[in-house]
């Protein structure tokens, strides 16, 4: 026999649920939702440091850098004074050039403080025994550093540098050419026998004239040194059209 349609719906209503209150979310699945979404706000927070840390700070410091190199360069061109005092600007002293760095020109600066090398340009070390710069003539240590990331990153293929590559050190009137002799691929940063006047850690016993490049490593980190040696095979005057020297065309 059929169910009437008052069956029906009465048995339909005995089937579904009571109506009640919802419940609400304990409290430790709220402690997880809120966590979780604390870690989302840390995430893009972090995201958003890298980011500041490894493009905009070269960006910024690029910048920079191309000011002063301008600043210097037209310095030099309406500069009438010669010699070694002629490299002393406020803005730079010369340019480095490294054409297995891939990184252009690098201004040179006196110091090697993050005041000075979050500025996009390499540093000159200045501290007693370590201040010998080409243009005196005198034999010794041209010592220099710059980022490896960040703020330009001028070093940051330091590691590309093989044995007899070039590094060209550029004044308003001298190409001082150097060949890579040796290399340290890891050392402690309180390492500074590196930066000796005569550098035996490299090879060499004798006073010279050599040039160190350092910088930090592994990349991204500041626990070890990077280290490269050079040695001046030859000084090159500056012509009329600052035509740079073989190694750099």
């Amino acid at each position: 026999m059929a169910a009437t349609a008052d069956e029906t719906e009465a048995h339909q209503d005995a089937s579904d649920p009571e109506p009640g209150p919802r419940r609400r979310p304990g409290r430790i699945a709220l402690a997880v939702s809120v966590f979780g979404e604390l870690l989302i706000t840390a995430g893009v927070l972090l995201g958003l440091f890298v980011i500041y840390s490894l493009w905009w700070t070269n960006v910024i410091a690029d910048r920079k850098a191309d000011r002063e190199a301008d600043r210097v360069r037209d310095h030099w061109a309406h500069a009438t004074d010669t010699g070694p005092g002629a490299l002393d600007t406020k803005d730079g002293i010369g340019f480095l050039h490294v054409p297995a760095m891939r990184n252009g020109e690098v201004l040179v600066e006196k110091g090697t403080g993050t005041d000075v090398l979050d500025d996009g340009v390499a540093g000159y070390y200045t501290d007693p025994g370590r201040a010998t710069l080409p243009t005196t003539g005198k034999k010794g240590n041209f010592t220099l550093a710059a980022h490896r990331d960040g703020h330009g990153a001028k070093f940051h293929n330091i590691d590309k540098l093989r044995e007899g590559d070039p590094i060209v050190f550029e004044t308003k009137d001298d190409w001082y050419v150097y060949k890579v002799y040796s290399i340290l691929p890891e050392t402690s940063k309180y390492n500074i026998k590196v930066l000796s006047s005569v550098p035996r850690e490299s090879g060499r016993e004798k006073p010279g004239h050599y040039i160190t490049l350092t910088t930090c490593t592994p990349v991204y980190t500041s626990r070890y040194r990077y280290v490269v040696w050079g040695e001046l095979v030859r000084v090159d005057k500056v012509d009329g059209r600052r035509t740079p020297p073989a190694e750099l065309r």
